[in-house]
């Protein structure tokens, strides 16, 4: 097959499924309803690894705390998430297409390449988990599940946005139908009394509030970074922002209170999220035919969702970079991922966290200041902007000392903070410098 077959190819199959926009704004008329970006950004979150989350950090902070750094990172989510995912239904551009504005033309390579990749890094996370948790309740090969997992999940992304909408249709649903279940069911086996009073781990918290934000937070914050990908097929700066609040807080926090009630309510000594410790597992136990058989599907659909996302994200990011579509993208990125993920690389989630808290707040920190503060209608120009790289590397060398030294306080927040401040003293300066005398 030739080189121009093959784009012919690809051009009969973006005629079906539809454009997807890697390289230009999304026009108004290709804009997509609030209810279908409501679909696509509610589904993303609302997963059971975000009820993991909750169960680890009612097990290191007791109930009450852990509601309160989930409420409160949710929040802090919501206001950075919806701020960039204006910008990006304002434009109609994804976040390379800010990126080229804010870091260069030549130099957005580096934060979109970073985020692609970390979000690259979360499809092999979750198609791991997705693997690990069938493979141990069925008592099924755990390759074969992953890949399996994988290659579904690279399905759903080759569709498109459209598969993202697909995809929340069905997911959300069976969450809040079965999570409910869980809440509730778990819950009435120790009083909701026992759960508001639950002290954490084995009756002693260890886990700081800055800890716990910064594990909130880090748990979506490459994404939300990146959410110019999904708010610029918004029609108005409106539903933008109503369709990213049914993410965060809205759907995030549900997950993680799944997860935290749960935790709480079973007390379970030393309890492990990320083995049979958690909604599915909990389903499972049970041993009800029809329930488990809900629970197989609900974990394949649950982590789909979140899956189709990250690579939907890395595979628009990718195909920027390299000047191809999204959807050759996805199927070498999807197949990439699978291979990482038979390697158990999910084991390493909270390392994982820490690095995103690390390396990602400054880059939409950045964004921010530049594009609501200094250059509102600035046009993709410079090859390199020097001055977005030196706040970057603030930010990040802030928060690193932070969580070397301070670890009680938020990284993901001070870094956040630190490269917006750096870059808004910068800018000050800049604008300053080329006023007329």
């Amino acid at each position: 097959m030739t080189k121009t077959s093959n784009v012919d190819a690809i051009d009969d199959v973006d005629h079906v499924l539809g454009e997807e926009y890697e390289h230009q704004p999304v026009p108004m008329a290709a804009r997509r309803s609030l209810f279908s970006v409501t679909t696509v950004w509610i589904g993303f979150p609302m997963i059971i690894t975000g009820a993991m989350t909750g169960s680890i950090l009612v097990l290191g902070m007791g109930f009450k705390s852990a509601f309160w750094a989930m409420l409160i990172g949710n929040l802090v989510m919501f206001a950075y998430i919806s701020a960039i995912g204006v910008l990006g239904t304002r434009r109609g551009m994804n976040f390379a297409l800010l990126a080229s504005i804010v870091f260069g033309k030549k130099g957005y390579v580096f934060a979109s390449g970073l985020l692609s990749t970390l979000l690259l890094g979360w499809y092999a996370v979750q198609t791991g988990i997705t693997g690990a948790l069938i493979s141990s309740a069925y008592d099924l090969n755990y390759v074969t599940m992953t890949i399996v997992a994988g290659l579904l999940y690279i399905g759903i992304t080759f569709i498109g946005v459209h598969g993202l909408h697909l995809i929340g249709l069905v997911s959300v649903p069976l969450f809040v139908i079965l999570g409910g279940w869980v809440v509730f069911d778990s819950a009435s086996t120790a009083g909701w009394d026992a759960v508001f009073a639950y002290a954490g781990n084995n009756g002693a918290a260890s886990m700081s509030m800055g800890v716990g934000l910064t594990v909130v937070i880090a748990l979506f914050i490459d994404a939300g970074t990146v959410s110019g990908d999904i708010n610029r097929w918004a029609k108005d700066s409106k539903s933008s922002i109503i369709a990213t609040f049914s993410a965060f807080p809205f759907a995030n926090l549900a997950a993680m209170l799944v997860g935290g009630v749960m935790t709480a309510a079973l007390a379970v000594p030393n309890a492990n999220p990320f083995g049979a410790d958690n909604m599915f597992g909990y389903m499972h136990a049970k041993q009800i035919g029809w329930l488990g058989l809900l629970a197989f599907l609900f974990l394949y659909c649950n982590l789909g969702s979140v899956c189709a996302h990250v690579l939907y994200h890395a595979a628009t990011g990718w195909s920027r970079i390299i000047g191809t579509r999204m959807r050759v993208m996805a199927v070498v990125l999807g197949i990439v991922g699978i291979v990482v993920a038979a390697g158990n690389v999910w084991a390493f989630f909270i390392q994982w966290l820490t690095l995103l808290g690390i390396l990602v707040p400054p880059i939409g920190a950045i964004i921010l200041v530049d594009q609501y503060l200094y250059r509102k209608n600035a046009e993709i120009s410079e090859d390199w902007r020097p001055t977005a790289f030196v706040a970057w590397a603030i930010g990040s060398a802030v928060a690193f000392v932070v969580d070397f030294y301070a670890p009680q306080y938020c990284t993901a927040i001070c870094a956040m903070l630190a490269g917006g401040i750096a870059y808004a003293i910068i800018g000050r300066q800049s604008v300053a410098a080329r006023a007329p005398a």
